[in-house]
């Protein structure tokens, strides 16, 4: 029964060490982990972070990306906890003040769509210093968050466009669907891990390959040092 396995891994990992998930689903095992009895909560927003190295340019760097596995589409209070998650784990890849890109399909604030007003709200949230570490700006176009080509032909005027290094998506299917093609279709190395847990868990695809794990493992190492 994979259910009475995801609790017994769970409550095992709470004595020390890190879960990392095999062949179990996503799901079952988030469920356990997520428990409000015998779970790994700590009463924040767990929520995870994809780190990948894009290497378009001539010295690769590290972006992170957030949250493709956990919040199925979360509201503004969610989404802030993400991106404090995300921040978090920036700072401990010595990333000091991460530029943060609130991604949507268009760079204004439309009435008719959701994730444009709530990269509006951040935004201004960021600007008011109620969330700090980081500086924000959305809503952004992917082009407009990653690409100063696009950002001039654009004529877009920002601090964070053209060179984010947290991409917050508006829900988990853009997020999932933007992690899976870094890693199919552009071969970047990638890694991945949960924030906000009692103990390191790293809910890696059944179809990762080991380069990947490794890449998760070494990640939540890092993370559970700090």
């Amino acid at each position: 029964d994979d259910t009475e396995k995801a609790r017994k891994a769970v409550e095992k990992v709470k004595e020390g060490g890190t879960l990392l998930k095999g062949k179990i689903k996503t799901a079952t095992l988030l469920k356990a982990v997520l428990n409000k009895e015998w779970g790994l909560r700590t009463g924040k927003i767990i929520s995870d972070v994809f780190v990948f190295e894009d290497r378009r340019e001539k010295e690769p760097k590290l972006v992170l990306m957030s949250d493709g596995g956990v919040n199925i589409r979360p509201d503004v209070n969610t989404l802030v906890a993400i991106i404090n998650n995300a921040v978090e784990v920036a700072h401990q890849l010595g990333i000091e003040t991460p530029k943060v890109a609130l991604l949507a399909a268009v760079e204004t604030i439309n009435p008719d769509t959701e994730e444009t007003i709530n990269a509006g709200i951040i935004s201004k949230m960021n600007q008011r210093k109620q969330i700090t570490g980081c500086i924000i700006d959305g809503p952004l176009a992917l082009d407009n968050a990653i690409s100063e080509f696009a950002v001039q032909k654009k004529g877009i005027t920002s601090p964070v466009a053209g060179k984010a290094d947290i991409l917050i998506v508006p829900d988990i299917a853009a997020g999932n669907i933007f992690g899976k093609a870094l890693t199919y279709y552009a071969n970047y190395p990638v890694g991945h891990v949960l924030v906000g847990t009692k103990a390191p868990v790293i809910i890696s695809s059944r179809a990762d390959k080991s380069d990947v794990k490794l890449n998760c493992i070494a990640l939540s190492i890092k993370n559970s040092k700090n």
